[in-house]
């Protein structure tokens, strides 16, 4: 049973092997090296810490381990290494992948000749059923028939293909047999290829197969030959392009760009790079800006592709330097800061009170208003933000609005309309769902404090505000001190309230940005990241995010020296 049991163990840590370097050769292969090797070292940290008996200790803490470094060590790796490039709209690629689509891409083609080739399409047939995936096209080129097949993939990146190619075949000697045997495309009915039959679907000069036109665009050309060239046995190839006359045909075309290489002198010494180059004006492309240009007949720069590239600080000092970057983002850090501090602040404001009524002994059913004064707590955050926005903040028919402001003789409020207002309201929410843990912990931290300290103090003939004030209060922030700062840290990164009741606005007039006046850091850096006008911008948004950390991180430090938590936890 013993053999068994340690047999199993083996077979369950192979599988753990292969499954780990599976998942490396997928991302290796998608171009994620460091998160592949990142899986290598995990995998052979585990074998170490499973077979060698001084690694024994380890082996319970490598599942913490694994979840550790791909869920919080990679992220933060990713998220650095993203802030010093241009990863972003327009640049999501790397610049072997860009220079490939240069080459490959049917998009980067120019057509030789003006008019196009005649061709007809035969299709295979599963009785009365035509099998769109079985094709063949027929040619008539300088007099002679060609047969094409269905395109093969012979570029891909990835799971995308950059570049199908199928080859010509010249009719007369080969395998293919016309039906009827003419030299003229509109008197061929089948081609027969060994037992298989091929019938006439679709020619563009036919009326009874021009019906079958949008089949062919959707089901054949979309599929097959939207990025597909057939090869002639000269080297000249054919795509299917829109020609002269407006009409969809196969052209002849040829590659708009190519490599090559270039002498340039650096320091005064010779070197030789590997650029791309217009195949029609053998101009090198300009390469500024992680992109490539061409410049146009008129001798202006023409914008093709992006690519990720390296920028340094540049992300960084645009936060600073940048005025239609700097200006919203100092904003917004004021109304962070404010927002996190009054969060609190309130918060607390609201839940002490309670908790110092709940602590009485002398009150009845405090179990009962415990609970009910715990519900905002335990209502999901989503619910409950939902519920005040179309429920209570609603400028047409929230229930503030609607019924208790007019009772009071009081104007309606502009809750999403206007800065002020629409600030009140997040905070309002704030403070509605994070009161109930104010008291909770304050409650705690009441229950811990001695009763003969408050004895003493009687004697002493101290009322109840030196009492708080004097016992109460400094004990109670001894205890909840580290928690007030762990709730400041999360208001300033409660992203899910302001995205839910506002959504960062009203927005600021002028900002070039897409910034609104409740917008915290966090959900600027959302809007930078997914919904800026402008394109998504991932590189700017992972460095206002690494300022977010050390921000937080700094002032959560000040805190935590400030209020002499270290020096209590140390004595």
């Amino acid at each position: 049973m013993r053999s068994f049991g340690k047999l199993l163990g083996l077979f369950f840590v192979g599988l753990l092997n292969v499954f780990f370097f599976w998942i490396a050769f997928f991302l290796f292969s998608n171009a994620y090296y460091a998160l592949g090797t990142l899986f290598i070292v995990l995998v052979m940290l585990i074998d170490f810490f499973i077979f060698n008996p001084r690694g024994y200790p380890y082996r319970y803490v490598a599942p913490a381990l694994v979840l550790l470094t791909v869920l919080v060590i990679y992220p933060i790796y990713f998220t650095i290494k993203t802030a010093f490039t241009n990863y972003g709209t327009g640049h999501y690629m790397s610049k072997e992948e860009a220079i490939e689509r240069l080459l490959y891409d049917p998009v980067y083609t120019y057509q030789v000749e003006n008019d196009s080739v005649e061709y007809k399409v035969f299709v295979a047939y599963d009785g009365f059923t035509a099998s769109h995936d079985d094709f063949l096209i027929l040619f008539k080129i300088d007099g002679e028939l060609f047969v094409g097949e269905k395109p093969s993939p012979v570029k891909r990146k990835g799971k995308d293909v950059l570049l199908s190619e199928a080859q010509l075949t010249l009719v007369k000697g080969s395998a293919y047999q016309l039906v009827p045997q003419s030299n003229e495309l509109a008197q061929i009915r089948m081609i027969l290829l060994g037992e298989k039959t091929y019938k006439a679907f679709y020619s563009p000069h036919e009326e009874f197969l021009k019906v079958n036109e949008p089949i062919f665009k959707s089901r054949i050309g979309q599929i097959h030959l939207h990025r597909s060239d057939y090869v002639h046995p000269n080297g000249n190839k054919y795509a299917l392009r829109m020609d002269r006359t407006g009409e969809w045909g196969f052209v002849r075309i040829e590659r708009l760009y190519r490599l090559d290489l270039l002498q340039t002198a650096e320091d005064g010494k010779p070197k030789t790079k590997v650029v791309v180059v217009n195949n029609k004006t053998n101009r090198p492309l300009i390469e500024k800006e992680g992109s490539f240009y061409d410049v146009n007949e008129n001798g202006e720069e023409v914008y093709l592709i992006g690519y990720i590239d390296f920028v340094g600080w540049k992300n960084f000092s645009r936060v600073l330097k940048d005025p239609r970057i700097a200006g919203p983002f100092l904003k917004i850090f004021a109304w962070t800061f404010v927002w996190a501090v009054l969060s609190v602040l309130v918060s607390l404001a609201v839940g002490l009170p309670f908790a110092l009524v709940l602590n009485d002994p002398k009150l009845r059913g405090r179990n009962i208003y415990r609970t009910l004064l715990i519900v905002p707590w335990a209502i999901p955050v989503f619910i409950s933000a939902l519920v005040w926005r179309n429920g209570l903040l609603n400028e047409s028919y929230g229930v503030i609005n609607k019924f208790l402001l007019p009772a009071l003789g009081l104007p309606a409020l502009r809750w999403m309309n206007d800065p002020f207002w629409a600030r009140v309201g997040v905070i309002l929410v704030n403070v509605w769902l994070t009161y109930p843990y104010m008291m909770t912990i304050s409650l705690g931290a009441l229950q811990g404090i001695p009763y003969e300290l408050y004895e003493a103090a009687m004697i002493d003939g101290a009322g109840k505000f030196k009492r708080f004030w004097n016992i109460t209060f400094p004990l109670l922030m001894t205890v909840i001190a580290p928690l007030l700062v762990s709730s400041f840290a999360f208001s300033f990164n409660n992203f899910t309230i302001i995205y839910l009741i506002t959504g960062g606005g009203p927005p600021i007039p002028g900002s070039t940005t897409p910034t609104g006046y409740t917008d915290i850091l966090i959900s600027y850096v959302y809007k930078l990241a997914f919904q800026a006008g402008t394109g998504q911008d991932f590189g700017l948004a992972a460095a206002i995010s690494i300022l977010i950390f050390f921000l937080v991180g700094g002032i959560s430090y000040f805190n935590f020296r400030f209020s002499g938590v270290f020096e209590e936890v140390g004595k």
